[in-house]
């Protein structure tokens, strides 16, 4: 399929008191990951290739174990959304700094259906827009489900963002703060002027970003839309190729994301998929073509598959994998009320 192929029809979007899952967030926190590192943790002990595997994968990696703290240290300040003056409805949030609209779309029919779910998000202060990590700590194989660290930051508003934990690699710099300084590969900046840029992540230092007026980084890609041209050969991408990654990247799948319009004028887009009937996925080259249709002139792709979540008032409005469930992530972008 391709993206001519395509056959929009805009619904309604989702009402998050009736989406997919039904419910509003659940609190496991990290329950699930302290069960499973604890059960294999005998495994680690024996040693050998699955000791090895279970250590990169799966035990948690504590580098900063008190985000919030640390954060306050470095003399990082937030702007809120000013809940005090804003209106929610179901598909619609307005308040004195930010305004969240959402639209659903689906297109085709049959097995080759694909539904996805836009968010248009307009700042008056573009540090409005933040990222939040699971369980406010900064380190590998830390996860939570989008929802739960969306409900753990009073968001109005969250997507998943990059998945640092599953790699020691990238520039990661969240509201401001500096938490990773090893450049790998093509990266997006998103400015406090409400700019973004796509950089190459090895052609520079954190600090040179910062320094710049960058608010938080993401390090996952590739690049979608670069000053508003479709890249090309985004079939031939390969990202993080090892144990925890098969198949062609290109191929369709759920995906997250992340396109400035203007300044301070951004649109995420969540696309489900491997769910015949319902969606089937797109491709890097078909959500390209869709960032590139609702205006994007910079737009990213974040982490997809089963972390492909949006959450909008307190519930999930997506469902990412047909299964009513999420996945663990290791962090969101949000829009805290």
């Amino acid at each position: 399929m391709t993206i001519d192929d395509l056959d929009a029809e805009t619904i309604p979007a989702t009402d998050p008191t009736s989406a997919p899952l039904g419910q509003p967030p659940h609190r496991r926190r990290r329950a699930r990951t302290a069960l499973l590192s604890g059960a294999l943790s005998v495994l680690l002990v024996a040693g050998g290739t699955s000791g090895w595997a279970l250590n990169r994968y799966v035990i948690d990696h504590v580098q900063v174990g008190d985000v919030s703290a640390y954060a306050a240290a470095q003399g990082a300040t937030v702007t809120t959304s000013d809940s005090a003056n804003a209106v929610m409805s179901a598909t619609t949030y307005d308040s004195d700094n930010a305004d969240v609209t959402l639209t659903t779309v689906r297109t085709g029919s049959g097995d080759s259906t694909v539904t996805y779910y836009v968010a248009d998000v307009q700042l008056t202060d573009a540090t409005v827009l933040r990222s939040a990590f699971a369980a406010d700590e900064f380190g590998s194989n830390i996860v939570e489900d989008t929802s739960d660290i969306a409900a753990d930051n009073d968001a109005v508003f969250a997507v998943n963002g990059d998945y640092y934990g599953f790699r020691s690699t990238g520039i990661e710099i969240r509201n401001g703060v500096v938490y990773r300084d090893e450049g790998a590969r093509e990266g997006l900046a998103l400015y406090r002027d409400g700019t973004a840029r796509v950089y190459d992540e090895t052609t520079t230092t954190a600090a040179e970003l910062v320094a710049g007026g960058v608010w938080n980084t993401l390090s996952f890609g590739p690049a979608l839309v670069v000053d508003g041209t479709v890249q090309t050969d985004l079939d031939e991408v390969q990202i993080d190729t090892n144990v925890g990654n098969h198949g062609p990247i290109d191929a369709d799948n759920p995906r997250t994301a992340v396109g400035v319009i203007d300044a301070n004028h951004l649109a995420f887009v969540i696309v489900d998929g491997r769910s015949p009937g319902y969606s089937e996925g797109l491709s890097l080259t078909e959500l390209a073509g869709v960032m590139k249709g609702l205006g994007a002139t910079q737009a990213y792709n974040l982490d997809g598959g089963g972390s492909s979540t949006m959450v909008f008032g307190g519930s999930v409005v997506n469902d990412p994998l047909g299964t009513g469930d999420e996945r663990g992530t290791s962090d969101i972008l949000y829009i805290g009320g």
